[in-house]
């Protein structure tokens, strides 16, 4: 684990950038002299099919080279006395000395051991490997696994490959299930930077109010993106804000298209859940499987000419829910409700037991009896405790998405490329507790007799765009790129009413809309300097990026407060129903006065009589005081460099000034250096500044949802709680100050070793440190803050996104790779990677809030509630280990992994009557994926398998903490086993 204190200012990286652009200026030119363009293609000796991305080096220069494109083609220059070194994962090396040469067609054997290959993030030198880089980078080939995963979306599949990679899917909580958020060493969504083509990609418009470290967040739905478009991902595991701008404190994961041509490959995916129904008991309800989903995807790629690429992907995905149903027992049906004693407002009586009038009627006393107990009434109707469950599970989906890439050479030094794609999405979650006929505020007879479970839907279109040209200015390489990216959900609750507007309210609504663009344009050139000591590689560039966030309002009746519970007053008199009796409020309570007394009203007065929920239940729709429309401009440079100043000793750095318009400018830097100990042996490590402003959908996200709260007996009671932006009115009132920036600061020290071929290991310590982390506060009411707080925000309750902590994440990152050729046909392939990590809040940090009836203690709790803090510091596993080993054997693959979730604590604000809090821990997790493999012929290829093959469930939450959930969410989740079947095809 690291401790270190120190600060990255730009005084200590200013003089060896300084340096190294002096260095650049003084460079020599004339080693060049004799160098000449090579040119030629690379193909496999088995099938002579092309092959992309083989690394192309000069011999005793690996800063030198190439990489062959979507057609196996490479050009470099390079000298006669040079000497060509080929290599690719899956591939034997091959050298070629160049001669008097100018075109070579290389064919390359497979061999399985050959694991090291090029990558292009987080090093803007071409020929870096991943043994080489000064930062630890994953390389994880997606066109080479999805064939044996159990997993269909790429955030999944990586969830389960690479450790320090996290995507927690929510199991219900409004809208938290709608995006599933990607985290990197245990932090944030937000503070992980996704990148497609080395393009920044723009995020998601939804703000996810609960992840799983307990801040709000925005993130890269990665699901809009098909798989079957990726070649490979590579994650950079260390601070890179400097290099690539904000967000990338966490990392980088950059997503790597497909550029190949003639070959299509599809697969056809069916799967589905056992259902067992878990270790909950009569708590549970074992159903038939289900879960069914279906995905279709395919790639192909056309050649445009001779010096141009077109692939494209498409994908068709549609997943049926998942059902996990909490069976409880919170009393469905309340006296009034059994007895027939409810009343309209104008105190006419309201018939809810229809079946009780007619028992009396028939003067049948035992079935009268009966009728008058929930038990009864419920076997009357055919109802057991399972219709009134809460629904957890994952939700229905239905998805079609389709991406290309292309590029053009328009000669041997320019190109021009482009890529992009668009995705349309619905969902239709479980994110909402059951309605009992018992809550009689948000209860109406006439439309849901048994009460009702409202599921919220969300329909997405995603749609991004990238435009650009490489080329040559003297010495240097350009490019010029131009990214759009727009994210835009139409929100929507389905099975649900406004109660303020009784039996007129509709039942299905659109509660608004979520819109999220995102426009950059980048210029960045780049040189490689090889007579400076042993090589330097040179970037600079500069990028404007242009946001925008919209949310705009949905139909009146999802947010507005109706009239039925509300009496216009005739004429003067008294509040008495026909019968002469005082009406009566929700409860069923006469209305009366302190003596006891009907109220005097007099004519045109308005009286509410029974106080309904107002707006769509579950989910209040987006209204006018919602609705938003901002946008932010970012302007920045940036200058890279890497230095090796020895053949064993590479430094390099990297200086960022970057400008908000709504947060004024910053400079942030970053040095990393790798010392080679031996050919086998590195040593590596890194210091860096980081920046992170607010998301737009931070800054101005407003909004009212229905909270639940256990009362004295366990049972969650509703509660209306609307989330203020910190520049309104509420905000100021109660002394919140607007949201600064987070800055941060990174730390991180490793090492590689390569034993043997095919036998790789990196091990890397870091820290992370994030001063005025933002998170949520807690509820403020009217009647704690005081101060006629309540004409600010009526009866409901109060919170706000803060810069509520300093921060720190710490961690150990081990990855191994080892790959065992048996004899001729037959191999096996070990990984074994985990991460250990700890999360912990240095500092809360309270302000001097206008409250009058809170004590100081309180306020602190209030504004960084101890749940949070638990949620970031223990809310997930601490520990993930992931191990897997693949055998091979001519046309048969056999792949066996494991996954293990470390101890998770949940901390609860809650507590008995002695003052113990209800927390939890939960015990370690493991859980196995298993898959087969068979080629029938060279195009097809067919899989089966299973993930969680065990129907392993985690723990049960304890009675106090069951509310909407039954099980614990942040290890495995609670969907149990699943079962797969899959085609490949290759043509």
């Amino acid at each position: 684990m690291l401790n270190m204190e120190i600060k990255l200012r730009k005084h200590d990286i200013l003089p060896v950038l300084v340096a190294m652009f002096m260095m650049v200026a003084l460079c020599p030119i004339s080693a060049l002299a004799q160098s000449k363009r090579i040119t030629g293609k690379v193909v496999s000796s088995v099938n002579s099919e092309i092959v992309q991305g083989v690394n192309v080096l000069v011999k005793g220069n690996s800063r030198k080279g190439a990489v062959t494109d979507g057609e196996g083609k490479f050009s470099l220059e390079a000298t006669p006395n040079d000497v060509l070194v080929f290599s690719f994962i899956g591939f034997k090396s091959k050298e070629v000395k160049v001669g008097s040469e100018t075109t070579f067609n290389i064919s390359l054997d497979e061999d399985a051991t050959q694991l090291t290959e090029l990558i292009v993030t987080g090093s803007r030198n071409t020929g870096r490997t991943i043994l080489e880089t000064p930062v630890p980078v994953d390389v994880i080939s997606i066109k080479d696994i999805m064939g044996e995963l159990p997993q269909i979306d790429l955030a999944q599949m990586l969830a389960f490959v690479a450790p320090s990679f996290n995507a927690v899917r929510s199991q219900g909580g409004d809208l938290n299930s709608h995006v599933d958020p990607v985290q990197l060493r245990n932090m944030a969504p937000n503070q992980i930077l996704v990148l497609v083509n080395g393009k920044r990609r723009h995020t998601s418009a939804l703000l996810i109010t609960e992840t799983a470290v307990g801040s709000p967040s925005t993130t890269v739905d990665l699901m809009t993106i098909p798989v079957s478009a990726i070649d490979r991902v590579e994650i950079l595991r260390d601070g890179a804000a400097a290099q690539y701008g904000s967000d990338a404190v966490a990392g980088v994961v950059n997503i790597i298209l497909k550029k190949g041509t003639n070959k299509l490959t599809a697969n056809l995916t069916g799967g589905g859940y056992a259902n067992t129904g878990g270790q909950a008991g009569a708590l549970t309800k074992s159903g038939k499987p289900d879960g069914f989903n279906y995905q279709f995807d395919a790639n192909y790629g056309f050649k445009i000419g001779d010096k141009g690429y077109f692939n494209m992907s498409g994908q068709i995905t549609q997943r049926r829910p998942t059902l996990r149903p909490f069976v409880n027992d919170w009393g469905f049906f309340d006296k009034t409700y059994l007895n027939n004693l409810r009343t309209d407002k104008a105190g006419n009586p309201v018939i809810t037991n229809p079946e009780l009038i007619n028992a009396q009627a028939a003067g049948n006393t035992s079935q009268i009896a009966a009728l008058t107990t929930e038990t009864g009434l419920m076997t009357a109707r055919g109802l057991t405790k399972a219709d009134f469950a809460v629904y957890a599970g994952m939700p229905a989906i239905t998805l079609g998405s389709t991406f290309y890439n292309a590029g053009y050479e328009i000669n041997p030094t320019t190109t021009i490329y482009s890529f992009g794609g668009a995705s349309y999405k619905y969902l239709e979650g479980f994110s909402c507790y059951f309605r009992r006929p018992a809550q009689t505020d948000r209860f109406n007879y006439l439309l849901y007799p048994n009460g009702f479970r409202p599921q919220m839907t969300s329909n997405t279109s995603d749609v991004s765009n990238t435009i650009g040209l490489k080329s040559k200015i003297g010495e240097f390489s350009v490019d010029f790129s131009n990214t759009f990216g727009r994210n835009t959900m139409r929100l929507g609750m389905v099975n649900t009413m406004n109660a303020s507007l009784g039996s007129n309210s509709p039942v299905n609504m659109n509660l608004g809309t979520h819109q999220f663009s995102q426009n950059s344009t980048n210029l960045d050139m780049s040189r490689y300097f090889k007579g400076i000591m042993n090589g330097l590689n040179i970037a600079f560039g500069a990028e404007m990026r242009i946001e925008n966030y919209k949310i705009m309002k949905g139909q009146e009746e999802s947010y507005a407060y109706g009239t039925a519970g509300v009496v216009t007053v005739g004429k003067d008199g008294l509040l008495v129903g026909p019968d002469g009796k005082p009406l009566e409020n929700a409860s069923s309570v006469p209305i009366v006065d302190a003596n006891g007394n009907p109220l005097a009203v007099t004519a045109g007065q308005q009286v509410t009589v029974k106080s309904l929920s107002s707006n769509c239940q579950c989910f209040a729709g987006f209204g006018p005081k919602n609705e938003r429309n901002e946008f932010r401009t970012t302007m920045a440079a940036y200058l890279d460099a890497e230095l090796e100043l020895t053949r064993k000793f590479l430094v390099a750095g990297a200086f960022r000034l970057e400008n908000y318009s709504d947060f004024g400018g910053v400079t942030i830097g970053k040095l990393a250096a790798r010392y080679s100990i031996t050919k086998t042996l590195s040593l590596r490590g890194s210091i860096a500044s980081g920046f992170r402003a607010p998301s737009l959908q931070e800054l101005n996200y407003t909004h009212t949802a229905t909270a639940f709260v256990p009362d004295k007996n366990g049972i969650p009671q509703p509660l209306d709680v609307t989330t203020y932006p910190t520049n309104s009115t509420a905000a100021r009132v109660l002394g919140i100050k607007g949201l600064k920036q987070e800055q941060s600061r990174t730390y991180g020290i490793g090492l590689t070793y390569q034993p043997a071929p095919g036998f790789e290991v990196t091990l890397d310590a870091y820290q992370i440190d994030v001063d005025n982390r933002i998170f949520r506060t807690s509820y403020f009411n009217a009647s704690e803050v005081g101060n006629n707080y309540s004409e600010v925000i009526g009866e409901g309750e109060a919170q706000f996104f803060v810069n509520g902590a300093d921060v720190r994440s710490k961690g150990l990152e081990a990855v191994g790779n080892y790959t065992l050729n048996l004899q001729k046909g037959k191999s096996l392939t070990f990984t074994l990677a985990t991460i250990l990590s700890k999360n912990t809040v240095l500092n809360r940090k309270v302000l001097d809030l206008n409250v009058a009836n809170l004590t100081s203690e309180q306020i602190v709790e209030k504004y960084l509630s101890r749940d949070v803090i638990g949620q970031f510091e223990t809310g997930t596993p601490r520990t993930k280990l992931i191990g897997s080993v693949t055998y091979r054997v001519n046309r048969f693959n056999a792949m066996l992994r494991g996954t293990y979730f470390g101890t998770v604590t949940e901390r609860s604000v809650s507590s008995d009557n002695d003052g113990n809090f209800y927390d939890q821990t939960f015990s370690p997790q493991a859980v196995f994926d298993l898959s087969f493999g068979y080629d029938l012929n060279r195009n097809v290829k067919v899989s089966i398998g299973g993930s969680n093959i065990f129907d392993k469930y985690p723990q049960i939450l304890r009675p106090e903490n069951q509310g909407f959930y039954l099980y614990s969410n942040n290890q495995q989740g609670s969907n149990g086993a699943y079962y797969y079947g899959r085609l490949t095809f290759n043509f």
